[in-house]
């Protein structure tokens, strides 16, 4: 990445990486290797990495480098109304605002590409994968990305440009090197999708993987209703490691549901359904692809 690019990622509070397009292949690899050998689950890999496009967008053709972005991301205070109480529920980082986040750093990269002739588009590509093998980040145990200063507190967005690539940064896939002798992550998660006898977690056990199935699937019968702590998605492994013990208190307040929105959530009250007010609260906070998932998650959370 030039100079200039990364001073000026700096100067917004992100983190990036530029390769060749080349890696496109490896990146395929990455996950076609995996499940070829049978350490991914079946139904986890149809849902959440068969989605992946390894050629370059047709808006850009003549792509020559793909970039990963990482933009600082704090934990969301959603709160909901029951029986007249307030219930505050938390969403870790990475979850939303989603499309607000890929087209502001979309934007950003534009503005500085544009006027020297080069263009950027998004990328539909394994983020993670993307961002350890370009040397942004590093895996923990636990699987998620590692960025020195933001810890796991932050969401990757990934672009392909026609900017060429002057130095090529990939390396091989590493895990920080205070996993090697810490485990709380492993002695942390109720399921079991994090062992010892591998790096690759399991994925199909990771209660993440199921709450954010839409709300046609039940929870698995094995899947103890304690062990539900977020709105959508899980951090129990994240919030004991140590690498993220200086972001824990980083959390924003988001939106706030009366009682009367609450229970015409739980009751999954299409979005042109519900009143003027609760669908743009939804639009507002990003959470229109929630409704999904969110009255089976809820209703998980409030009779737990």
């Amino acid at each position: 990445m030039t100079p200039e690019l990364s001073h000026q990622l700096e100067e917004q509070g992100y983190k990036g990486r530029i390769v060749p397009i080349q890696h496109l292949r490896d990146l395929r690899a990455g996950i076609e290797g995996p499940y070829g050998q049978g350490l991914l689950d079946e139904e986890f890999h149809q849902e959440r990495l068969a989605v992946f496009s390894f050629r370059p967008p047709e808006n850009l053709p003549d792509a020559r480098s793909l970039i990963v972005i990482a933009v600082p991301e704090p934990c969301r205070r959603i709160t909901f109304t029951r029986d007249g109480e307030p219930l505050s529920l938390i969403v870790p980082p990475t979850f939303f605002p989603v499309q607000e986040i890929n087209e502001r750093v979309a934007d950003f990269l534009a503005r500085i590409l544009g006027p020297v002739g080069y263009g950027v588009a998004q990328a539909m590509l394994p983020k993670k994968l993307l961002a350890v093998h370009s040397g942004l980040g590093t895996y923990g145990r636990n699987n998620p990305c590692y960025i020195p200063g933001i810890g796991s507190f932050h969401r990757l967005v990934a672009l392909c440009s026609d900017l060429p690539c002057q130095e090529d940064t990939w390396q091989e896939l590493r895990m920080m090197e205070s996993c090697q002798k810490c485990s709380a992550c492993l002695r942390n998660c109720p399921t079991g999708a994090i062992t010892p006898e591998r790096f690759l977690l399991r994925a199909e056990r990771c209660i993440t993987f199921h709450n954010e199935r839409s709300n046609d699937s039940a929870f698995p019968a094995w899947l103890d209703p304690s062990w539900h702590n977020s709105l959508i998605g899980c951090t129990h492994c994240q919030r004991v490691c140590p690498q993220n013990q200086d972001f824990l208190d980083w959390v924003e307040d988001g939106a706030e549901f009366s009682q009367e929105e609450t229970d015409l959530l739980l009751e999954r009250v299409p979005l042109d359904q519900l009143p003027a007010t609760t669908a743009e609260k939804l639009k507002q906070f990003d959470m229109v692809d929630l409704l999904d998932v969110l009255p089976r998650n809820l209703l998980a959370l409030i009779t737990e």
